[in-house]
């Protein structure tokens, strides 16, 4: 028998899914999987090089961990790796950062069924 827990983390991320995602395309060289996804942010602090706070925010794209998928084999996320966001008849294109050593994934439930990837907005095309 399936694990309560492990259930109602499905439903969540279905309703995720259906309800609060929208669909973007993941990318890493010239592989590339749309997923849905939904946004987020997560704010952060680094020093500056004259040792100043700083804080920052980063955009945050929530995902389900078995929709990645490049060239056949399920990945993790990558910094350097692209999130193509299309909004208002233009792409905004986002690249996974590492938050000042915090990390640039974590898992966004307990069993891992969800990243949450965080990403800056690089270029718009």
């Amino acid at each position: 028998m399936t694990d309560l827990l492990e259930q109602a983390v499905d439903w969540l991320d279905a309703q995720r899914v259906a309800h609060l995602s929208r669909t973007v395309t993941y990318s890493r060289g010239e592989q590339s999987v749309e997923l849905s996804a939904t946004l987020g942010n997560t704010r952060y602090e680094v020093a500056d090089e004259a040792g100043a706070t700083v804080q920052a925010k980063a955009t945050d794209f929530i995902v389900s961990a078995d929709e990645l998928v490049l060239a056949g084999v399920q990945v993790t996320p990558q910094v350097g790796d692209r999130v193509r966001v299309p909004a208002g008849g233009k792409v905004q294109v986002f690249e996974v950062l590492d938050l000042a050593g915090a990390g640039h994934y974590r898992s966004a439930d307990p069993q891992g069924r969800m990243l949450r990837i965080h990403a800056k907005q690089v270029d718009e095309e």
